[in-house]
């Protein structure tokens, strides 16, 4: 966070090397964040995770209003609390531990690139680490991040809670990160006037900068529309429904054929392909998804779409709402099939070639 102004007090011997790393136990705190919420996070609509959150903002709020008031009222002499050295780390803490849960359930939509903005904030907390040294400065980045993640938060609980996604709950979510924002930032004026005026300009910029880039990147379609959120996706021969499960017939790719190149699918001539998809919604959630069908036209170096096929799914089951399309007599080439939402924010993508040949050895399994 920032250096104390004045004499540091005689810390005791078990304490004495910590001053000396602070910014690493900055960054290790906002790594042992990111560890803790890979282990604790399952569902962003359980209570247990909402309070997570919660918690986090309150832990990153008060640790940076009390480094605020420590530095407004210290006279420059004045030695500095030996516990204040922990406020930057538990600030870090907080911070990474918010992102990280975020970026967990983005990664888990399986579009790893539309979760780029959140993977440029974590290398800016370590950047700043090094290069933010004075306290202004070193302000007004802090309360820029916890904007970030203050309205990152916002997007998702308010949708939630309103059971809808869109623009008009976007657009709400960022008015109600706003005005908190603002009563955070009144609280940092009342403990620390002439400080918070001369960085107010610069956390005011800061947040404006933040807004303008969360509402480019949503309108863009660049993030994932959480909490709604691919859970599972597939290409298969055949698809049923029997009972509470859903049984998919196809071939078994081998996981590093799939990791370097589409999968490879075999159809006979006249056969059908299905595209199975398992979406996650938070309870009392009702939504549109699509499956788009797109074929790669090499003549024209473009995908063309060939079929878009939308159904309602509703929230509440772990594993995500299961469904899935049938595209029929499917010709060979490249193929892929977008599942987004109905106002275009994709979810997943499913890329494969068609070969128009037999399955060979086809086997049947239980979906999730």
């Amino acid at each position: 966070m920032d250096r104390f102004r004045g004499k540091a007090r005689t810390m005791h011997p078990w304490l004495a090397w910590i001053p000396r790393y602070e910014r690493q136990l900055s960054a290790a705190g906002m790594l042992a964040g990111f560890i803790t919420d890979n282990f604790m996070f399952r569902r962003v609509d359980l209570p247990n995770t909402q309070l997570i959150f919660i918690v986090y903002l309150a832990v990153a709020a008060v640790s940076i209003l009390i480094l605020h008031t420590l530095n407004a009222h210290a006279a420059p002499d004045a030695p500095r609390p030996r516990w204040q050295t922990f406020l930057p780390v538990a600030t870090q803490f907080a911070l990474g531990g918010l992102w990280s849960g975020f970026l967990i359930f983005y990664t888990r939509s399986a579009v790893l690139l539309a979760s780029w903005p959140f993977l440029l904030v974590l290398v800016a907390i370590f950047i700043g680490n090094e290069v933010f040294k004075h306290y202004y400065s070193r302000l007004v980045f802090t309360a820029t991040l916890f904007f970030f993640a203050l309205f990152s938060y916002a997007i998702v609980t308010v949708a939630i809670y309103t059971h809808t996604i869109g623009a008009v709950t976007f657009l709400f979510s960022g008015a109600v990160a706003a005005g908190l924002f603002a009563l955070f930032l009144y609280v940092l004026f009342l403990f620390g006037r002439r400080s918070f005026v001369e960085a107010k300009w610069g956390i005011v910029l800061g947040a404006v900068l933040v807004y303008a880039l969360i509402n480019l990147f949503w309108f863009t379609n660049l993030l994932p529309p959480l909490p709604i959120a691919l859970a599972r996706a597939g290409v298969y021969n055949s698809v049923k429904h029997v009972g509470n499960d859903y049984l998919g017939v196809g071939e078994t790719p081998s996981w590093l054929a799939t990791l370097v190149a589409p999968q490879d699918v075999h159809v006979a001539p006249g056969g059908a392909l299905y595209l199975y998809s398992a979406v996650f919604a938070p309870t009392r959630f009702t939504i549109r998804i699509v499956h788009s069908w797109q074929h790669y036209n090499p003549a024209r170096r473009r995908w063309v779409p060939v079929s878009v096929v939308s159904y309602a799914i509703n929230g509440g089951r772990d594993g995500g709402y299961r469904g899935y399309t049938i595209k029929r007599n499917p010709g060979a080439g490249e193929w892929r099939v977008d599942i987004a939402t109905a106002d275009g924010h994709l979810l997943g993508r499913v890329r494969f070639h068609i070969d128009p040949t037999p399955p060979a050895n086809p086997v049947t399994q239980t979906l999730d």
